[in-house]
């Protein structure tokens, strides 16, 4: 073979290897899209520790007023015994008059007809604080579950604060069994009512603001939502308005500036930012629709820089 031809075969072969190698490597572009949230009903998702009593009151007229049937699930606390009234207090002392306390850890007991009864009458369900992946272990895949989602397709509610707002979400941040500390454990599914999202909750008053990142990293197309305590978001199809006293951090990775197609409305490092009390942002379109008091609510947050 011709000395020429050597040199363009090997050219022709060089050339095949590093658009192969593009092509493994080439990033993709992350589809925010699949991010959206219910159809029909609302959701009322609370970082934990609620104090104010106006998230309750928006939760009990999301359900129809002091009359609606109301169902709380307190399964998530781990507790073998409930005082009923005590858990029910935080509703009919604000004014509801038609609550019922909800709860197993048994999947068959959480599969009978007798067990959803409550729920198939309800118009708000109220998941409690505790751990996550108990109301997974409890509920996931049973009758209970369904009729859970249910609520919302006869335009209910279904609220929650702490475990109650994580299991809200696609999926199940902290939902290790071991530790609260480990943001992906041995359960990673939520029960989806907010889709393509992970959620996370006590996040200023416990340092657990960039948690949520390694998650986003992970799985760059999640929207990743975190609460502060006694602050919430009130979700209505693709939009949410937040309210109460503190901050909800936003991690959007299609904002971040490693992503190749980012176009880098963060600044650099920068992996969330913060909405408070009536500010509006739309999950599907990943824009705040409006900054209440214009831009001043536009603070932005970057990892600590290591020594």
């Amino acid at each position: 073979m011709k000395r020429g031809s050597l040199q363009n075969l090997f050219l022709f072969a060089m050339a095949l290897i590093l658009a192969s190698c593009a092509t493994e490597t080439a990033p993709e572009k992350v589809d925010t899209s699949l991010t959206h949230g219910p159809e029909k009903g609302s959701l009322l998702i609370v970082g934990g520790a609620m104090r104010d009593s106006a998230i309750v009151l928006k939760f009990i007229e999301l359900a129809g007023g002091a009359d609606a049937p109301i169902v709380i699930i307190p399964t998530a606390s781990g507790e073998e015994e409930f005082d009923e009234d005590r858990i029910s207090r935080m509703f009919t002392s604000a004014g509801a008059t038609n609550v019922k306390v909800v709860h197993t850890y048994d999947r068959a007991i959480a599969d009978s007809d007798e067990f959803i009864q409550p729920i198939i009458n309800a118009s708000g369900v109220w998941f409690n604080g505790g751990r996550q992946w108990r109301l997974v272990d409890a509920y996931g895949g049973t009758k209970a579950e369904t009729e859970f989602k249910k609520v919302l397709e006869r335009g209910g509610v279904i609220g929650g604060s702490s475990a109650g707002a994580t299991i809200q979400g696609s999926y199940l941040a902290r939902g290790d069994t071991k530790t609260n500390t480990t943001m992906m454990g041995d359960h990673e599914t939520g029960f989806g009512y907010l889709a393509n999202s992970a959620i996370d909750q006590h996040l200023l008053v416990r340092n657990r603001q960039h948690d949520l990142i390694e998650i986003i990293s992970k799985y760059p197309s999640l929207l990743g939502i975190g609460l502060d305590e006694n602050t919430a978001i009130v979700v209505r199809g693709d939009e949410f308005e937040v309210m109460g006293e503190s901050f909800v951090a936003i991690y959007d990775y299609s904002l971040w500036d490693e992503n190749p197609y980012s176009e880098l409305s963060l600044p650099n490092h920068a992996k969330f930012f913060l909405l408070r009390s009536g500010d509006k942002y739309n999950v599907k379109m990943r824009e705040v629709i409006f900054w209440k008091g214009g831009n001043s609510r536009n603070i932005f947050a970057e990892p600590a820089q290591e020594n």
